[in-house]
């Protein structure tokens, strides 16, 4: 798979809080950001259950993302559901570089 990588627009690791669900654009597409335990994890910004605002909901002790809809929970580093409804939440890679985030968005002309 190849990936198209793009740096988040005023966006630094340092900055953002820790267990905070972040909502930013890249490259048209909603992406949620959340920094925990030292790392960054990159997901689709809308539930995949009925497209509630996932940014609006919160994290559990477990790191999990709540939907604020239907309290689904969803792991941010694999999308996997946890909560058994069978929903998967898309995930994309993420990077730090120099404090810089980046997200790739796989490309769609080498698929």
């Amino acid at each position: 798979m190849f990936y198209n990588w793009y740096k988040i627009e005023g966006a630094h690791f340092s900055s953002l809080e820790e267990n905070k669900l972040t909502e930013t654009t890249v490259s048209v597409k909603r992406i949620g950001l959340l920094k925990r335990n030292g790392k960054i994890y990159a997901f689709t910004a809308l539930c995949p259950h009925a497209g509630a605002p996932l940014c609006t909901g919160w994290i559990d002790s477990l790191g999990r993302i709540f939907c604020p809809d239907h309290k689904y929970r969803f792991d941010p580093a694999n999308g996997r559901n946890t909560t058994g409804e069978g929903y998967k939440l898309f995930t994309y890679p993420a990077e730090v570089r120099d404090d810089e985030i980046f997200v790739g968005i796989l490309d769609q002309t080498t698929v």
